[in-house]
Parts: structure tokens; C-alpha cells; sequence
């Protein structure tokens, strides 16, 4: 709503997502998407000591990826839009701003699946690829993360299966 006259009677749908619970007046609990980013959005490597940053070469497409993926700000707009309350957009923008880079490959399987474990527990609905999500994000973070994602998870599903 950009433009109103006083008097006017304004209408608030609400909130679909029951993952971010209304605290009051137009302000939500958001901490369900800390507790995905605490899930894996980490990289555990021990480094010892900082090494220069010129050390490891990152091709330049690599950490374009990973920068437009770390653009994401988490402010919830694409759970709002989306009419399944889906999170896949914000986990999967965070999945990709680390495993596009080298650092986060030797983890990125197990990343993909505790993140998305967590993303369902927190009770966000799947996507179904409306795309209202794409459309309303700020920063404009793609649906091709979410199709980066479900590859990941399908490879971290079967590599689980493969360990038993």
C-alpha cells in the first residue's frame, strides 16, 4: 500500500506462514530462519592462522554466483508471497552464497540436507514453483537457486542412502 487518503479503511491479510508467528502489529518472529542458517549455514573447515586472500583463486562466475546469493537480506517477503508459505527461496539463496565457493564443498551435501531438514521442521510449506517469490524479492534472488538446491539435496539424499 503506497497511497491512502486519511479516513481510508485499510485491510491486512494474514500472515500465511504459521513459521513466523505475529508478535504484533505488522511485526513477525523471524528466528525460524536463524535457526536454518544455524542448521549448516556455517563452513567448519579449521583454517589455523588467515592466509592471504589472493591464496585461493575463485573463478570470477563462482563468486558472482555466491554474491548474488548472499544478497538475500532474509526479511521474509518471498514466504509472504508465496501461497504455500514456502522457504525455499531464503534456504536455497543461503545454500548457494556457500556452496558456490570452494571453501564450502566439503560440506555441501550435508548442508543441503540439514538446512532443508530444519526448513521443514520450522513448518514452511513446499514450493510448488508459483515463482511469487522471485517476483517480490528485493534483492532479486532467482528461482535457479531452488532448482540448485533440489539438485544437491537429491545427491545428498542418495549419497545418505549409499552410507547405510
Amino acid at each position: 500500500m503506497r497511497v491512502f487518503k486519511d479516513g481510508d479503511t485499510i485491510t491486512v491479510e494474514p500472515w500465511r506462514s504459521k513459521a513466523f508467528p505475529v508478535l504484533k502489529d505488522l511485526v513477525v518472529d523471524r528466528t525460524s530462519f536463524d535457526r536454518i542458517i544455524q542448521a549448516g549455514g556455517y563452513i567448519s573447515v579449521n583454517t589455523g592462522a588467515a592466509t592471504d586472500a589472493s591464496v585461493l583463486l575463485v573463478p570470477k562466475e563462482k563468486a558472482e554466483r555466491s554474491m548474488d546469493a548472499a544478497a538475500c537480506i532474509g526479511c521474509g517477503a518471498c514466504v509472504a508471497a508465496c501461497p504455500n508459505s514456502s522457504a525455499m527461496l531464503f534456504t536455497a539463496a543461503k545454500l548457494a552464497h556457500l556452496n558456490s565457493m570452494p571453501q564450502g564443498q566439503p560440506e555441501r551435501y550435508d548442508r543441503a540436507l540439514l538446512m532443508v531438514e530444519q526448513m521443514d521442521k520450522e513448518g514452511f510449506g513446499g514450493c510448488t514453483n508459483f515463482g511469487e517469490c522471485e517476483a517480490v524479492c528485493p534483492k532479486e534472488i532467482r528461482l535457479e537457486f531452488i532448482a540448485a538446491m533440489n539438485r544437491d539435496l537429491i545427491r545428498a539424499t542418495a549419497g545418505n542412502k549409499a552410507k547405510r
